[in-house]
């Protein structure tokens, strides 16, 4: 298909949404206060929206920001800004894209905190050692338009938490195909992700909840001549259950 037989479809098609960016740009911010010294690791994509579309129309880079330039702008920002969140240092990022150039629009930052925990020693802190503790990973995603007030989202996530009893399964609906046994006891485990957003006096509006299975079954030992009392478990990633859920603070009624 020549390129003028295909112009009429063109015609009848527009971009609702470009963004270009830098993924996978990594920070370390030490901050040094005497001979305390505090720690922050960060992992950010940034994308940003521009006026003009005609890199994507036409091939012009006129008003390209390199996306190499992006990520000079992440460590450059550290330096002179400093990381005292990765919430503030998102904004930072979005307020400098939108006021340094004329021709962005949109801004969109998403950033990773790695889980240093400061090193502890009989209850002591210690001044300058941290550990690498992933218990759960703590993120953000801030989101700004021109002239628009930042829509700010934190969260964690991959937060995996156990219990080994109190979390039966009983009571629920059954049709021809349910084969699920009830059960009264059970170990309950699930990976965490949970998302929550601020409004403009940086209260939180939503929460959002993530919640999958993580099963864990008594291994039947009975051919092998054992009593397996739910001792020993054989833990299952798939295919497994998935719970969500969102809450919101109610809207006051107008007088």
């Amino acid at each position: 298909m020549t390129f003028t037989k295909s112009l009429p479809l063109l015609q009848n098609v527009e971009f609702v949404r470009t963004g270009y960016g830098k993924n996978a740009v990594k920070v370390m911010f030490i901050k040094r206060q005497g001979r305390h010294h505090y720690l922050i690791e960060l992992n950010a994509n940034v994308e940003i929206t521009l006026k003009s579309r005609k890199d994507y129309l036409t091939g012009d880079n006129s008003d390209i920001i390199p996306t190499d330039t992006i990520k000079n702008t992440v460590h450059a920002l550290a330096k002179i800004k400093g990381v005292n969140t990765i919430e503030q240092f998102s904004l930072d990022l979005c307020h400098h894209f939108l006021t340094s150039f004329n021709h962005v629009l949109r801004a969109k930052v998403y950033m990773e905190e790695a889980p240093w925990k400061r090193l502890n020693k009989n209850g002591v802190e210690h001044a300058h050692a941290f550990i690498y503790s992933p218990e759960a990973c703590r993120f953000c995603d801030v989101e700004q338009n021109l002239g628009g007030t930042p829509v700010v989202h934190s969260g964690v996530k991959d937060m995996k938490v156990l219990k080994t009893t109190q979390s039966g399964f009983e009571g629920f609906l059954r049709d021809r195909f349910t084969t699920l046994q009830e059960t009264k006891d059970r170990v309950f485990c699930t990976t965490v992700y949970s998302r929550w957003r601020y409004n403009k006096v940086q209260d939180v509006e939503e929460i959002e909840i993530v919640m999958p299975n993580q099963h864990y079954f008594t291994i039947d030992m009975t051919k092998m001549g054992l009593n397996n009392k739910d001792e020993v478990f054989l833990p299952l990633d798939s295919p497994s259950g998935n719970i969500t859920g969102t809450v919101c603070r109610k809207q006051r009624a107008r007088l």
